[in-house]
């Protein structure tokens, strides 16, 4: 019998910055897209069609959970939280990114270069 290793799956670079977003606390969609573009330097930039759409996807997945809207000049702003799942996601892709950099950072500092001919 074959046994597999379950690996999580990778999350995408805009989800791993949107589920950061919300690691200080609860935030309404556009916050969690000026904050994801923040944390990523500006390389995040979540239109509102792409943003809408991740948020009803993670909190589908239990990534997120819808914690309450309010309304503020007319327009209605939901806020949302990170679950124990999403934080736990979070956390381990950060994982998978520190054993994968680990490697070729390793890499470089154990084994000389080998010349390349052009």
């Amino acid at each position: 019998m074959i046994y597999a290793l379950r690996m999580p799956p990778e999350i995408r670079e805009p989800t791993y910055f949107l589920l950061a977003a919300l690691l200080d606390g609860p935030l309404h969609g556009y916050a969690i897209a000026q904050r994801a573009s923040e944390l990523s330097d500006g390389r995040v930039r979540l239109t509102a069609g792409t943003l809408y759409g991740a948020l009803d996807r993670l909190v589908k997945q239990g990534m997120l959970v819808e914690i309450g809207d309010e309304l503020v000049a007319g327009r209605k702003r939901r806020s949302y939280s990170l679950t124990s799942e999403g934080r736990t996601a979070l956390h381990e892709e950060a994982t998978r990114m520190r054993s994968a950099a680990a490697i070729v950072e390793g890499a470089g500092a154990t084994r000389p270069a080998k010349a390349v001919e052009a």
